[in-house]
């Protein structure tokens, strides 16, 4: 058990080290060499039986009258298959060899550990006591997770009817225009100073805070102007352009046409949109921070639930996993003189190494 509380640590660092990482898609050509190299290094299949040795630990052994080559320990696959299946079933062939090497290592330092008599006394017996309360709740946790993971197709069909407007999808046309008109900076002429001495310079004033609400209502109005505009038929690449023009912004102004937008997909303020019909625009959406966005719906459709029933089995699965958990978090008093006040309390995670369906990226409080 010792063991495996440790090693559950390492496979947590090895699988975070072996994360997949974005790579640019190799070339017609790359992909053939490629194919080559792989059919050329291709080692032949080896056949291991399950009382075959897969690691063998050279001068060391447990009886310590054997010496040289006969003092040797060797573990079988059915062994090594036993210890790895328990700590990750499916485990990948370079962590199978990553988790072997730390095996051979702990083996031979906890046996010395051992004769030292370091697995005595009040700490070690706190640590296996932790230990194994931190791996009961991760099998607990795998468990809970494969009975939320049990979800039948009228199970997703009822969720599809309740739920319709989601599975909504759209392609829209979306006009931004930005919150305020660019003010050009005054610039201050510098005073002619004594024959000889260059004139200070003095930088560019910002604008006042009555030239930035003027600038707002410029911006508010064309919005709006521009709203009608798109309700009478105007092309909207061309209004987004008329957009950028009157807020005195240089470059040009992005494409409108938003395709396969879900209600989801929206910000919440902006999921109104979804409700309107083919062809109409909705009322100016003013966003404090940006600006404002007029939307134009061009079509709608409703995904089939053929489409989207991976996706509603993930959020059911998730859905239950987490109310699963909720009678586990909670209800604890802490003493704040000892612990100090709370900082940001949160639902903690699952165990190292179990993930709910679409809680991904979480750090294990333990």
């Amino acid at each position: 058990m010792r063991f495996q509380y440790l090693v559950c640590l390492l496979l947590a660092g090895l699988a975070y080290g072996q994360a997949a990482q974005p790579a640019t898609p190799p070339t017609a050509g790359a992909k053939a060499e490629q194919s080559a190299s792989a059919a050329t290094d291709k080692a032949p299949e080896v056949k291991v039986g399950p009382d075959d040795a897969v690691i063998t630990l050279k001068s060391f052994c447990a009886d310590a009258s054997q010496q040289g080559e006969a003092c040797k320990t060797a573990i079988s696959r059915a062994q090594f298959d036993k210890l790895a299946d328990a700590l990750q079933p499916g485990m990948s062939p370079a962590i199978r060899r990553q988790l072997a090497t730390a095996y051979s290592r702990m083996l031979r330092m906890s046996t010395a550990a051992e004769k030292r008599g370091l697995d005595k006394g009040p700490a070690f017996e706190e640590k296996m006591y932790f230990a194994r309360m931190q791996i009961l709740s991760q099998e607990l946790s795998r468990s809970l997770q494969e009975d939320s993971g049990k979800v039948s197709d009228s199970d997703i069909e009822e969720y599809y009817k309740k739920n319709e407007p989601s599975y909504e999808q759209a392609t829209l046309a979306r006009i931004f225009v930005p919150r305020a008109k660019q003010i050009v900076p005054a610039v201050v002429k510098p005073k002619s100073g004594a024959q000889g001495v260059k004139p200070k310079t003095t930088p560019p004033q910002p604008p006042t805070e009555a030239q930035q609400k003027a600038a707002e209502a410029i911006m508010t109005k064309v919005a709006a102007d521009l709203r009608a505009r798109a309700a009478k038929g105007e092309d909207p690449d061309k209004l987004q352009k008329a957009a950028y023009v009157a807020a005195g912004l240089p470059g040009n102004a992005p494409n409108t046409k938003m395709e396969k937008v879900r209600r989801t997909t929206l910000q919440k303020d902006q999921q109104l949109v979804m409700d309107l019909k083919p062809g109409e625009v909705s009322e100016v959406i003013s966003e404090a921070n940006s600006g404002h966005y007029i939307y134009k719906l061009v079509s709608k459709e409703t995904l089939a639930l053929d489409t989207v029933k991976p996706e509603i089995r993930n959020l059911i699965s998730s859905q239950r996993y987490r109310d699963s958990m909720q009678g586990f978090q909670g209800n604890v008093d802490l003493n704040d003189t000892y612990f100090g006040p709370a900082r940001n309390p949160a639902m903690p995670p699952p165990p190292r190494g179990v993930r709910p369906p679409t809680q991904q990226g979480e750090d294990d409080p333990d």
